[in-house]
């Protein structure tokens, strides 16, 4: 199973243009001696805002400048794609994503980063990313992740199934995004009743709900400092997700429901957050997982993906990392150093029943 962010949309008239008719000449009767012509009369149309031409002018006036149905005055600036994305928000009315209180992107730099990672998800599209951040304000309205994630959970059918670390420069006060990595794990090896687990569709992905929105306390983008661009974002999380004593091959229908609703519900509502996933003691066959993500997941999504068949190597991974000795820092069972999950790691709250 997984999860995916990665990881959501007006002109001036033109002037009628200046017609001058021909002069008209006043005749006198035949039985009066001819009376002398009268001065040529020009009438022109004019706009409102133009002055009309006089009768003694016999130049009609130059014609106004037309333009053309789209085009805007010189004084008006297309708003730019963050401040229509937070127009977009306004309207709608829901106040929050991801815990950031919404505001101008121009000012506010946590809604800048929500705002640029929807544009991000969607290659700089306005109007597809719009789409998707409108159906994420929808979501977060009706399902509450706020609130989901202070409920309390079913002790014997989550516990031991998700956590979340967070591993920091040793010695130092964290200022910097890049001093501070955080790691979601799943461990669905450690499921003790898959009826029990799967068998609520609803309650199972409200409690991995939960573990999302815990991971994004964890991340503080509400206190984020650095405004993210199309090629710089740090705010990012590591997955890891342990299929130890998974068996594909007997998985029952609601356990692969349970999989595809995760899938779809992480990629429309948590994009561009994820930094790189691993899945790890994966069986040889884990076919219909990988269909699933093929289905939501963004191809560009889809290379952050690793599978690897022994846990134990995934130390090894993060050698590059900014924080020094990261991989060390890891739990034993996934070749580090570092105190198991149960001691140093996070859960959802969770009830006897």
């Amino acid at each position: 199973m997984s999860d995916t962010n990665k990881t959501t949309d007006v002109v001036a008239p033109a002037d009628a243009p200046v017609v001058a008719p021909e002069p008209v000449t006043a005749t006198a009767p035949a039985t009066e001696p001819a009376a002398k012509p009268e001065a040529p009369v020009t009438t022109a149309i004019t706009s409102a805002t133009e002055p009309t031409a006089t009768a003694t002018t016999t130049t009609a006036a130059p014609a106004a400048t037309e333009t053309t149905g789209d085009a805007k005055p010189e004084t008006e600036k297309e708003a730019s794609p963050l401040a229509q994305l937070w127009e977009a928000a306004k309207n709608h009315g829901h106040p929050e994503i991801w815990g950031v209180p919404l505001a101008d992107p121009a000012n506010h730099i946590p809604s800048q980063i929500v705002f640029q990672k929807y544009l991000n998800a969607n290659d700089g599209d306005l109007a597809k990313a719009r789409d998707q951040l409108i159906k994420t304000l929808d979501w977060r309205k009706k399902s509450d992740p706020l609130d989901l994630v202070r409920r309390m959970y079913s002790k014997s059918k989550f516990e031991g199934l998700g956590f979340v670390t967070t591993y920091v420069v040793d010695g130092k006060e964290v200022d910097e995004p890049e001093e501070r990595e955080i790691f979601t794990w799943n461990i669905y090896g450690g499921v003790k009743s898959i009826d029990e687990t799967f068998g609520n569709l609803e309650e199972f992905i409200n409690w991995r709900v939960a573990l999302m929105e815990l991971a994004l306390q964890e991340l503080n983008i509400c206190g984020a400092i650095k405004p993210i661009t199309a090629d710089y974002d740090p705010y990012k999380l590591f997955q890891v997700h342990d299929y130890k004593s998974i068996s594909f091959l007997r998985s029952p229908p609601h356990v692969k429901s349970a999989s595809a609703e995760t899938i779809k519900v992480f990629a429309q509502n948590y994009p561009e957050l994820l930094k790189e996933k691993f899945f790890v003691n994966v069986p040889a066959i884990m076919g219909f997982v990988y269909g699933f993500m093929k289905l939501f997941v963004a191809p560009k999504t889809i290379k952050k993906f690793h599978p690897m068949s022994n846990g134990a190597n995934l130390a090894k991974e993060f050698a590059e990392s900014r924080i020094k000795g990261l991989g060390e820092k890891l739990p034993a069972e996934y070749g580090g150093k570092g105190g198991e999950l149960k001691a140093v790691g996070k859960e959802p709250f969770l009830t006897a029943e």
